[in-house]
């Protein structure tokens, strides 16, 4: 059994101004690839292609909110993949140890939805176990619950909206 990265990067970007996924993109999987406890990687484009390495799913409904693409990248995994890291992409500063404590914390509790905490506050990345795929809401994760795993002691995965946010 594996466990996969959904790096979800199927937004319009109209506020940053441009396609970000082609300058945040890259970092972000960099990053991802770091992590001991990720077997495979599946990127989510729709508004715009991007070229990457990785595995690519294109979602056509990815106007609908976050939860869609996010559909989009789970029907795409195989019977063996047991659950899903999922990672925004643009998030340039994720630590991949959040990844690996998210994961840890899964395999002990076997929760549903299990999420890295940074100062309380509830982030990226999520790992959502197999038997929840079919519930994910057009809306996305956020407000259904979570198991917190505790990361204070790492970086906050960011979350670039506009332009400047990358000289802050």
């Amino acid at each position: 059994m594996t466990i996969t990265a959904v790096v979800l990067a199927a937004g319009a970007s109209t506020r940053f101004g441009s396609p970000k996924q082609a300058v945040l993109l890259e970092p972000v999987l960099e990053r991802v690839h770091h992590s001991a406890a990720i077997d495979d990687v599946v990127v989510v484009l729709g508004a715009h292609d991007v070229e990457t390495r990785e595995r690519v799913v294109h979602c056509p409904d990815w106007e609908r909110g976050p939860g869609a693409s996010l559909r989009c990248g789970l029907a795409a995994l195989g019977d063996e993949v047991e659950a899903a890291v999922v990672v925004l992409g643009d998030g340039p500063t994720l630590d991949p140890r959040a990844i690996d404590r998210v994961v840890a914390a899964w395999r002990e509790s076997r929760s549903e939805r299990v999420a890295a905490t940074y100062g309380g506050v509830r982030l990226h990345p999520l790992l959502l176990a197999r038997n929840v795929w079919s519930t994910v809401p057009d809306a996305g994760l956020r407000g259904l619950p979570a198991e917190g795993v505790p990361c204070d002691d790492l970086e906050p995965p960011g979350d670039v909206d506009f332009a400047d946010d990358l000289t802050r």
